[in-house]
């Protein structure tokens, strides 16, 4: 969200689609992890030059207290230019 405030243009993000597994049973405090920033804003960049909605898969990752992983998260984000 940050990164399309910054863009200084009205922009649509929707997530069309999303799976997860869970490798360990999630208890106490779960911290979730993405790294996947930069692919976000290629994306908006992209639809911001060309006009055109962007498609793009981001990850995540939970881990517990003991930093264990405990889940994985795959979304997939659509973004493109409000009219």
């Amino acid at each position: 969200m940050k990164k399309i405030a910054d863009s200084g243009k009205k922009i649509s993000m929707l997530v069309t689609e999303q799976t997860g597994t869970f490798t360990k049973k999630a208890t106490g405090r779960i911290t979730f992890i993405c790294k996947d920033g930069d692919k976000i804003e290629e994306a908006i960049q992209k639809t911001i030059d060309t006009g055109e909605g962007q498609t793009l898969i981001m990850d995540a990752e939970g881990f517990n207290e003991e930093y264990e992983s405990v889940s994985k998260f795959e979304y997939t984000w659509s973004v493109k230019i409000k009219a």
